[in-house]
This record gives C-alpha cells, sequence and structure tokens, in this order.
C-alpha cells in the first residue's frame, strides 16, 4: 500500500479542511441512518423483522385506518418543538408522529411476524405462563398484531435496546402482570445475548437478569401495591384480607435506588370489591390503628408518595419512568356478548367490538392515574395498555399453566371454573405492552 501525502500548495491535492468536512459530514449520515431507519430491515434480523404498517391477513379486526391530518403553520411548529422536547429525553432516538396514540387501533391476525420468540425458546418464563407446554391446543393468540390507527409503532429492535441499556439498570416495579411484561421483555432480548453472557437468578423479591457483555441488568421487585402491604412476600402473598401502611413506601423504595429505567404498575390487588384498609402505624405494633378509605382515595394516595419519591429520586437528565396502565381480566362471556354462561375458557379470538370496555376495569382508577402523573414536575411515560387488552378475551392461560394445588374432580368436570382470567401466555398479548414501551421510551 502505497502512502499518500497531503499537498497543500499546488492545488492538486486533498485540502485537510475539506477531508475532515467530508468525514463529518459521512459520520453525521451514518449516525441518522442507524438511528432513524427502521432497524430490523437495516440490520437484516429476520427474528425481529414486521411487515409493512398497512400489511393485512384473513381473520383480522378491521376497520379503514385514519391518517391524521395536522393543517397550519401553528400546527407544524408545535409539532417541531415536541419532537424536539422528546428527542431532549434520555433514552431518546427519535419521535413519536404527532397526533398518534398507540394504544387505540385494531387487532391484526399476521402469522408472518408475530410471534416474536417460541414458548420453548425462551427458559425464563414462569410455568404459569407457559401454555403450550400444558397444553393449551390452539395457537392462534400468538399470531395478533397491534396496529395503531393513523400510525404506526416502532418496529421493535433488540440491538438498539441492548445496546441503549448498556451500562444501565432497567427495573420493572409491582405485581404477577408487571412481572409477565418484565419476562416478556427478558425473552424479546436474550437470544442475542451468548448462553455465558446471561443469567437470571432471585432474592427474595428481586429478580435481576443480567446481560454481562453489556454490564446492564433488567430487573423485576415485587411490590404489589408499590407501598408497604401484608402482600408484600414475593412467594406467600395469597391474603384475602389486604392492608396497606399508607404512603409508606421507603421498605421497597431502597431497592429503587440507582436504577436508570423504572417502570411501576399497580391495580390487580387495588380491586377487593370493598373499602381498602389503610394502616396508619406500624405492622410490628401490638395495636394496629386501621382505618378504611374508598379504593380510588387510596390508589392516589399512595400513586402521590410513589410521585414523590419519583420526583426526589431520579434525574430527569438521566433517567426515565414510566406507568403501565391496568390490565384488564375477562370473568363473564356475557359482558362482551355471548349467550353462554363462561368465561375465558376456549376463547380463541380477540372482541371484535372496538368499544368494548369490561365491567371489572375501574374508569375511576384509570382517571386517577392521570390525575396524579399529570401533575408531575418530571416527565412520567403512562404506557396505556388497557383498552387494547380489553380486547383479547383470547389471550389468557386459562387453564393451561401449572396448578399449584391438586385439581378436585369437580374442576376436572368444570374446567371454566378453575380457569385463569387474569394471567397472559407468553408469547402473547404482553409482548406487545413491550412494543408500547419501546415506543415510549425511544420514540417519546
Amino acid at each position: 500500500m502505497r502512502t499518500m501525502k497531503a499537498q497543500h500548495s499546488n492545488g492538486r491535492g486533498r485540502s485537510p479542511f475539506l477531508t475532515s468536512y467530508a468525514l463529518t459530514l459521512a459520520f453525521i449520515t451514518f449516525v441518522s441512518v442507524l438511528y432513524f431507519k427502521d432497524f430490523s430491515s437495516t440490520l437484516h434480523q429476520p427474528f425481529l423483522h414486521r411487515p409493512p404498517p398497512h400489511h393485512r391477513r384473513g381473520g383480522q379486526i378491521s376497520r379503514p385506518l385514519r391518517h391524521a391530518h395536522h393543517g397550519g403553520n401553528g400546527n407544524a411548529a408545535e409539532h417541531h418543538r415536541a419532537a424536539a422536547a422528546a428527542q431532549q429525553l434520555p433514552f431518546a432516538v427519535g419521535a413519536a408522529p404527532a397526533g398518534c396514540d398507540v394504544g387505540l387501533g385494531e387487532w391484526v391476525y399476521d402469522e408472518a411476524a408475530r410471534p416474536w420468540y417460541q414458548e420453548e425458546e425462551c427458559p425464563y418464563i414462569q410455568p404459569q405462563l407457559t401454555c403450550q407446554a400444558h397444553g393449551r391446543p390452539d395457537k392462534g393468540y400468538q399470531h395478533w398484531r397491534w396496529q395503531p390507527r393513523g400510525c404506526s409503532l416502532p418496529s421493535f429492535n433488540a440491538t438498539l435496546m441492548l445496546e441503549m441499556l448498556r451500562g444501565k439498570r432497567m427495573l420493572f416495579v409491582g405485581d404477577s402482570l408487571n412481572r409477565g411484561q418484565y419476562v416478556s421483555l427478558v425473552c424479546l432480548l436474550h437470544r442475542l445475548i451468548p448462553e455465558s453472557s446471561k443469567s437470571m437468578e432471585t432474592f427474595d423479591s428481586l429478580t435481576v437478569f443480567r446481560a454481562k457483555d453489556y454490564n446492564a441488568t433488567i430487573e423485576f421487585y415485587w411490590a404489589p401495591f408499590l407501598a408497604e402491604s401484608n402482600s408484600d412476600d414475593a412467594v406467600v402473598h395469597r391474603i384475602a384480607d389486604r392492608i396497606v401502611r399508607g404512603t409508606s413506601i421507603e421498605k421497597h423504595a431502597k431497592f429503587w435506588n440507582g436504577a436508570d429505567i423504572l417502570v411501576f404498575n399497580t391495580y390487580l390487588w387495588w380491586m377487593t370489591g370493598q373499602k381498602m384498609k389503610i394502616l396508619q402505624n406500624s405492622f410490628e405494633d401490638k395495636n394496629k390503628d386501621i382505618i378504611e378509605m374508598e379504593t380510588e382515595d387510596a390508589y392516589g394516595m399512595v400513586l402521590k408518595a410513589v410521585l414523590k419519591w419519583v420526583e426526589s429520586n431520579m434525574d430527569p437528565k438521566t433517567s426515565r419512568v414510566f406507568f403501565v396502565t391496568m390490565s384488564p381480566t375477562h370473568t363473564r362471556s356475557k359482558d362482551w356478548g355471548e349467550d353462554t354462561d363462561g368465561n375465558c375458557y376456549n376463547q380463541t379470538t380477540p372482541i371484535k367490538d372496538l368499544s368494548y370496555w369490561g365491567p371489572g376495569t375501574s374508569k375511576g382508577l384509570m382517571s386517577v392515574i392521570g390525575e396524579v402523573f399529570g401533575t408531575s414536575n418530571i416527565p412520567v411515560g403512562v404506557v396505556n395498555i388497557t383498552q387494547l387488552s380489553e380486547y383479547r378475551k383470547d389471550a389468557h392461560t386459562q387453564i393451561y399453566k401449572k396448578q399449584w394445588n391438586p385439581l378436585t374432580p369437580e374442576q376436572i368436570a368444570n374446567p371454566k371454573s378453575y380457569a385463569d382470567c387474569t394471567h397472559w401466555c407468553l408469547p402473547g398479548l404482553q409482548d406487545t405492552w413491550n412494543e408500547l414501551l419501546y415506543s415510549k421510551l425511544f420514540f417519546p
């Protein structure tokens, strides 16, 4: 190879200034392509590929997509300001289209693009969620893709996410629904990590997945009420008489310190059908001072305590916080128009009525979420998974899961009597929850 010498004065050689300029321009172009193109097509990863937004197959739930119209210079200026603000958030690499609500849309049946992974390929799924291993005869629930109205979700890219999590700690905090979303995310990412470079361990209430080559952890912490309660044992927590210790979150929050990304949820455990019992002193006190509060008031009280901690302990310049809305149940088939006295058992397709909202999902608590986090001094991304999950009566674990207690002859004779219409099979619906989280995190 010949060594080329720069020529400065005869006009025939390249100027160092021009060479530097060209290299800088090439680098900017490279970064633009890396972060703003569809990563699935750029990096040629079949595992991460999904078809174009308007691709359709049979068995879909569909209605014509409405495209958002943004007329006027004022709207354009507002869009540019919002996009600039979004890209200033930590971890952001782009911005969502203006006016796009990814929580509103339709389920499209798409065997080519879903599921992202196979059940047997992810060893981290708990036996409560491995529906195929426990005899579920159909797989249709795995093949539905969420299509927002008038816009599209960015393609989930595991390579990008792992790179963005390099040297970081991501922590999910909440109940078993939040744990299911946590495991789903691990399943979406782990295939890109060599066996020798990953591990998962549980320490009481804390489960830690390590991606060693990235010096990153993705973790789950059990705290079903977020505040201290008598249901805090990660294993033995089936307590009918649930008691929450007011706004006391210190017991749990010491595990949240140091997280770069926090993903909270709390809902299911609040739905007792009765007023909430609030402990005003300590669980160690012999004479316990307990009052009763309306569920919405108690829920708002705890969320405000969590928000206060977030505002005091999370740096909005380096960290992000999210709250995932409530996960619905499907316990009465008459709620969605069926004549039979059934539930989620043997359901194999989503609900087609796009206005459906189940009676078991509290609109009151939903409004509390908006009221509390709408007052935040730092950005809290609300990941609205509720409406899209309302349609998925087919995606629950039903009877296809590990049963912790032996079934009685009566239960065996009537499977719907012990069907789990709360939790979700993996792969399945909760992978879509993580698509929405991915969108909020990287394209706010």
